[in-house]
């Protein structure tokens, strides 16, 4: 049985950079195997990775890159994140969950929520310090939604398979990036 899938969205460099050093600062010590993501979707099929980018191509095909507001910072119980808007983060994420209906998990039929964790399995003290920092003179900001990415869950990190650029009008591309052609 192939591992799971995870499919997140790829986002600009420096707004990576951005949640990645504060995701080392604030995750407890040992326990973060992955960077910064915000996950649209965490457990799909691994033996289906065939159909899965070829609908990921049919969507980045149709879609331009955006931008996503960070529109403030959230509480997870034992962790920290910053809450997303998009709308078309939003309309990519319903596409994918319509093909892919029958592959969801309990987990990924939720409402879509996206976000981005900066903390997670913390104690009560250390989330409410982070939350009281990362809230601090916090302002609404945008980063840039380039693509999606596909990942393998394996056991704890997770292994890149792709990330298919958003390229609306430019299908070769997108082929070409999950060495598919033109």
């Amino acid at each position: 049985m192939a591992d799971p899938l995870i499919v997140s969205l790829s986002l600009d460099p420096t707004s990576q950079d951005r949640f990645d050093w504060q995701r080392r600062q604030h995750f407890p010590p040992g326990r973060t195997v992955i960077g910064a993501h915000v996950t649209l979707f965490h457990a799909l099929p691994g033996g289906e990775v065939d159909a899965i980018l070829a609908d990921l191509v049919d969507v980045a095909c149709a879609q331009k890159p955006f931008d996503v507001l960070v529109t403030e910072v959230i509480s997870l119980g034992r962790g920290a994140a910053y809450r997303l808007r998009s709308q078309e983060l939003a309309a990519v994420h319903a596409e994918m969950a319509t093909r892919w209906r029958g592959w969801l998990t309990p987990q990924d039929r939720q409402p879509f929520r996206p976000h981005v964790t900066v903390q997670n399995k913390a104690d009560p003290q250390m989330v409410a310090a982070t939350l009281a920092a990362l809230r601090a003179g916090f302002v609404p900001f945008s980063v840039r939604g380039l693509g999606l990415s596909v990942w393998r869950y394996v056991g704890g990190p997770w292994s890149p398979v792709v990330t298919v650029p958003f390229s609306a009008g430019a299908p070769g591309e997108v082929a070409d990036a999950v060495g598919r052609g033109g």
